[in-house]
């Protein structure tokens, strides 16, 4: 497994990380089967595990908890926090107050003394940066974490909070975790450029884009077309793009001589701004078969022709980023000037 530099952590991690959302019951409800897929990761040489408090309502975090007792030492943990817990407005987001409240209980589950890594999930468009960013570095200070950094920050808030952090004198974001695959390849267009310019560590999540880079055909029948099932209806516009891409896709991975799950993980591997890519696998058979691409790296020539199957910087679904929309673009009335009536005697 190769290593890389997390930003300016200086932190090593594996270039291929596990993502712990499929553990508990969201995903795999057998923990002891979870704890064995985690320790097969570890054994396989990756160090970075991410998971949230959120996964599973803090479920996956306590297996995870569980898997590296006596092996915490040798386990970049990382998790995140920001996304609702609860029907109570002030458990959620990044406030001071909700900061302190969520690391704690995430430590607790975990059954460990700090984080290396501590994420904010989505942005928070009701509470100010430099609030967040102060009440982060306060958590650096006292040894809770080690290090912060965001999650599915577009472009302009990677840098407004890099800016925030120098004005107010505080601890900056590190790193950045972002959704990226052969068929989401938004980030290349600003996200990347952008991280590579602050130093950010990259950590990138779903590479078989939600399953329809897996290799199944029949992906209505998968464990995420249940939350979903318009997402992965082929007759739609997006379904049928999609589709076509994964046909061509499919062809290539067999000229190269791999499957194409492990074709998609190469290629996000292969972006320079990448630092790991997280693997989300629900049983040990997803994740031997995602295992060999550690060590697949891609050439030019097949790296173009994936350019020619979904260009650069785009992507075939913008519904795939929907957890990511901002306000401004969700509620209406925040880009609408709408005028009352006024009754008038003369012309209007």
């Amino acid at each position: 497994m190769n290593r890389r530099i997390l930003g300016g952590t200086g932190i090593s991690v594996s270039d291929m990380a596990l993502g712990a959302m499929m553990f508990g019951a969201m995903g795999n409800p057998d923990h002891e089967d979870s704890v064995r897929i985690i320790h097969r990761a570890l054994d396989a040489g990756i160090n970075l595990i991410d998971t949230a408090d959120v996964y599973s309502a803090g479920e996956s975090e306590e297996i995870v908890g569980t898997a590296i007792r006596g092996r915490r030492d040798n386990v970049v943990l990382a998790s995140k926090f920001g996304l609702p817990r609860g029907e109570d407005p002030n458990q959620r987001g990044a406030s001071r107050r909700w900061i302190r409240q969520a690391v704690e209980a995430s430590l607790r589950r975990l059954g460990t003394d700090h984080l290396d890594l501590y994420q904010l999930h989505r942005p928070d468009h009701d509470t100010d940066p430099g609030e967040t960013l102060s009440a982060l570095s306060e958590l650096v200070q006292a040894g809770k974490i080690l290090a912060f950094g965001s999650s599915m920050f577009p472009a302009e808030t990677i840098v407004e909070a890099q800016w925030t952090a120098e004005r107010r004198g505080t601890t900056r974001f590190l790193t950045e975790q972002t959704m990226y695959s052969i068929l989401t390849r938004r980030p290349e267009a600003s996200v990347f450029p952008v991280t590579q310019r602050h130093n950010l560590g990259v950590l990138t999540f779903s590479p078989l884009n939600g399953g329809w880079l897996s290799g199944r055909t029949d992906l209505s029948s998968s464990h995420r077309a249940s939350g979903r099932p318009s997402h992965y209806d082929p007759s739609s516009p997006t379904g049928q793009a999609k589709a076509a891409a994964v046909a061509k896709l499919s062809t290539l991975a067999a000229e190269v001589g791999v499957t194409l799950p492990q074709l998609a993980v190469a290629f996000v591997r292969s972006h320079p701004a990448v630092t790991s890519v997280l693997i989300g696998p629900r049983t040990q058979e997803q994740l031997d078969s995602l295992l060999p691409a550690a060590g697949l790296e891609l050439t030019g020539d097949i790296l173009d022709r994936i350019d020619e199957i979904v260009p650069p910087g785009t992507e075939l679904d913008p519904a795939d980023n929907y957890a990511a929309t901002p306000p401004a673009i969700e509620h209406a009335h925040l880009r609408r000037r709408v005028q009352t009536s006024v009754q008038t005697s003369g012309n209007v």
